[in-house]
């Protein structure tokens, strides 16, 4: 079931959320809707928060390649280098801007069978992993931001970048 966005200011994207303590159906059918959601709105992740559950959830599918990650808890257990990019949020509509994140990072967190994982990501994919377990700590996009780019210059922003 598709689920309503959370659009900022509400002030539930700006708490830190809490702890999974053990998957349920309920959560299980709560990550089924984020994804369902998520595509909805043709997002490359969503945290729990964005869909109004304060709860330290987050899912992220870049593309076929990496596939769907749910992550239940995750928490980044180590990071390297550095990149700066483009970002936007669903739960801020027409807004993007760059930010400044790790070009990798390795993610510790649970799936929704309760097995415990780690994956190591880079640069795009690093980026979503992080936009999305800072959503969990109840840090904003928004607030990192270097340069706004207005929507209707995003394309020639993104084809620029390209040919660099």
């Amino acid at each position: 079931m598709r689920l309503p966005v959370v659009i900022h200011p509400n002030k539930i994207l700006e708490r830190p959320t809490q702890e999974v303590d053990m998957v349920t159906d309920e959560l299980v059918q709560l990550l089924d809707d984020m994804r369902e959601t998520m595509i909805a709105h043709d997002g490359i992740g969503l945290a729990a928060p964005q869909v109004g559950k304060s709860l330290r959830v987050a899912i992220v599918e870049i593309d076929d390649e990496t596939g769907l990650f749910e992550m239940i808890n995750p928490v980044i257990v180590r990071s390297s280098g550095s990149n700066i990019d483009v970002e936007g949020c669903l739960s801020f509509p027409n807004i993007y801007g760059t930010v400044e994140r790790y070009n990798e990072v390795t993610v510790r967190y649970f799936d929704r069978e309760g097995d415990e994982y780690e994956v190591t990501a880079t640069e795009y994919f690093a980026r979503a992993m992080q936009h999305e377990i800072e959503h969990l700590d109840g840090k904003l996009f928004t607030d990192k931001i270097i340069e706004r780019i207005a929507p209707e210059d995003l394309d020639e922003y993104m084809e620029g970048r390209e040919n660099d």
